[in-house]
Parts: structure tokens; C-alpha cells; sequence
């Protein structure tokens, strides 16, 4: 039977990806060695790790502008101290939005290196809409975001233009949307929501914005200094960043992220009209900040969850409970689901309506 895959991620993958990536597990570029054994050092892994770095800049628009990408370790959680320690002055602050569960992390680590001001939160909300209206002082080092909320089903669909620099964790709708990604100073994302397997983290860093916080960094967790090496200035986690650059190419030739957002808006409207119509489901998350990636639903009457339960997974749907803060069910339309997909999981919804 074939399966459905709706994890929030690890994620599902194009096929070819996993076709490719175990060819070469066996034979990398007829070497007669794995990818899983080269050196991260060898000519063919560096060509590798080149072109995943150049194809990210070019799928995000950034190209000339003065940006790098870097693949790095630790993932998104590693994150939330770099940004700070590149960023934040001795002394300084920084400006953070709570809009969820991987938001409020990035806030806790910050606070470690200077005063860290919440400009606005919907944790009282149990994080179900993005805050609006919100005003970020002038003086805070830098702005930091979350574009898409992967528990809570929320996406941020406006972003502020601001006078300082932004960071944004877009762990979990990166290559899915078009958006101006030159707003934005840094963007960081764990491959393992929409890019790859887990073990590797895409950085993208404008050059200008560092050098200016008057730390000390610890060399791993320098960005200037991963530039400088290019990636390489530990040893890179090579097979989850060849499956990415195999994603990535994927991408190219479905058009780039103009292409895969039609796909993915025409996915979403498919599950969430679905979700308004029938009347034994109801959306989780305020409606204008409904994510395309991360849809969160729930029965009305949780006395159909076992029946309903039992459907989904004989239709071989896969990996769609909700994360124990939401409740119900979440599916995630990551880039390589097909819409046939979602059509499978309407299906059932509609069915389970019939049979009450």
C-alpha cells in the first residue's frame, strides 16, 4: 500500500532523492567508495558542497547581494546561539516575536547574552494566531522571527521593514513560498522540515551584518569564520548535505520556488476548505494565519477519534497526530507531498462524515 506521509520531519522527500542518495550510498559518482566513507576533503564532496551552496542562494533570489550560504551542524537549536553571539553587542539587546514553541527557545538562549525584549507574544493564546500591531524599539541590535510555527499551524504571511537587522528561523517553509528574502540579514533552517534528512542546518548570512558585535566567538560558533572555510571548517555532515543538494536540484527543475508555492497553496486550499466545510473537523489555528505548510485540525466531538483514527491509517496515511500541545491532527504539506496526498486525507474526512 502506498503511504501518505504527513510527518512534520523528518519529512518526506522527492522519490529521485531517495533513489539517488542510495545509489550513492553503494557508489558514489562511480567512485567505488560511499558517500557514507569520502572524505569530506575530496574533490567530489567539495564540488558537493559548492553547488548546495550556490543553488541555495539562487533558489532564494540572493545572488550579487552579498550573501553566503553555509551548511552547518547542530541544527536550528544551534542556531539560537549563533545569532546572538554574531550579533547582539556587549551590552546591546535584541528584539524578539513569540509565535510558538521553537520562537520561545531562540528567546531563552538570547537571554544568556544580553537583555532580550519580547515584543510581542500569543503564548497566552496557546500560540493559535501570529501577533500584529506589534512596535520593535530602534535601538535593539537586531530583529529575530519565526516564519512558520510547525506545532501550532501558523505561518507569518507580512513581515516588518525594519532599520536594524533581521533573523529569521524559516526551519519549516524554506523554499516553499516566494518572499523577499533580501529583508532578511540572516535565515537559518534545520534541513530535516522541508530540505533533507536531519544533521545539517542551512545558513544564510549577509556579510555586512557581521563583524560588529565586540565579542570574543568561539571559532565553531563564528560565521565569519565558517565563510572563510567555506563550510568546512569542521568536518560537514556529508550524506544530509549531498540528500539536500539533491532536493535543491529537485527544485530547479519543478521551477524553482515559484513553481513548488502554487503547488503548495493548491494543497493547502484542498485540506483547509475541507476543513471548514465539514462539520466534524474544525481548524486550530486563526484562520488569516493559517500555515501552508503545517495544517492543524480537530474533530468537534472527540467520540469519533477511534473511527476516525482507524481510517486514516487503513488509507495509509502516516504521521498525522497532533503534537501533544495542540491536540487533534496536523498535517504537513512539505514540498515533496503530492497533492494526490492530501486528496486521500479529504477523502477520508468526507467518508468518516457519511458514516456518522
Amino acid at each position: 500500500m502506498k503511504k501518505h506521509n504527513y510527518s512534520a520531519g523528518p519529512c518526506i522527500l522527492p522519490q529521485e532523492v531517495f533513489e539517488k542518495s542510495a545509489q550513492a550510498i553503494l557508489n558514489f559518482n562511480d567512485s567505488g567508495l560511499s558517500i557514507l566513507e569520502i572524505s569530506h576533503r575530496s574533490k567530489d564532496f567539495v564540488a558537493v558542497m559548492d553547488e548546495a551552496r550556490s543553488l541555495s542562494i539562487e533558489l532564494l533570489g540572493l545572488e550579487g547581494k552579498g550573501y553566503k550560504a553555509l551548511f552547518l551542524a547542530g541544527g536550528a537549536s544551534l542556531e539560537f546561539l549563533m545569532a546572538p553571539y554574531n550579533l547582539m553587542k556587549e551590552g546591546g539587546k535584541a528584539a524578539y516575536l513569540d509565535t510558538g514553541t521553537w520562537a520561545s527557545g531562540a528567546i531563552k538562549e538570547a537571554k544568556f547574552f544580553g537583555e532580550t525584549i519580547v515584543v510581542a507574544s500569543s503564548k497566552e493564546q496557546n500560540y493559535n494566531h501570529i501577533p500584529k500591531g506589534y512596535s520593535v524599539p530602534a535601538d535593539a541590535d537586531y530583529f529575530h522571527c519565526t516564519s512558520n510555527n510547525t506545532i501550532f499551524g501558523t505561518q507569518m504571511k507580512e513581515f516588518p521593514s525594519l532599520d536594524m537587522p533581521i533573523v529569521c528561523d524559516m526551519s519549516s517553509d524554506i523554499f516553499s513560498r516566494v518572499l523577499d528574502f533580501s529583508k532578511f540579514d540572516i535565515i537559518y533552517a534545520g534541513a530535516q522540515k522541508n530540505m533533507g534528512p536531519a544533521g545539517t542546518t542551512l545558513v544564510i548570512v549577509k556579510e555586512e551584518v557581521l563583524g560588529k558585535s565586540g565579542r570574543t566567538i568561539p571559532g565553531i560558533l563564528d560565521y565569519e569564520k565558517h565563510i572563510k572555510a567555506e563550510s568546512m571548517y569542521n568536518t560537514p555532515a556529508v550524506f544530509p548535505v549531498y540528500a539536500s543538494l539533491l532536493t535543491l536540484q529537485w527544485l530547479k527543475k519543478l521551477g524553482g520556488v515559484a513553481a513548488v508555492e502554487k503547488l503548495n497553496n493548491a494543497k493547502a486550499a484542498l485540506l483547509y476548505t475541507e476543513i471548514d466545510r465539514n462539520p466534524l473537523f474544525k481548524g486550530a489555528a486563526a484562520v488569516e494565519d493559517r500555515s501552508t505548510m503545517n495544517a492543524t485540525f480537530l474533530l468537534n466531538d472527540a467520540a469519533h477519534t477511534e473511527t476516525f483514527d482507524a481510517m486514516w491509517k487503513a488509507a495509509g496515511i502516516s504521521g498525522i497526530p497532533g503534537h501533544r500541545s495542540v491536540g487533534g491532527y496536523r498535517a504537513s504539506m512539505y514540498n515533496a507531498l503530492p497533492i494526490e496526498s492530501v486528496q486521500v486525507l479529504v477523502d477520508v474526512m468526507q467518508a468518516l462524515e457519511k458514516a456518522i
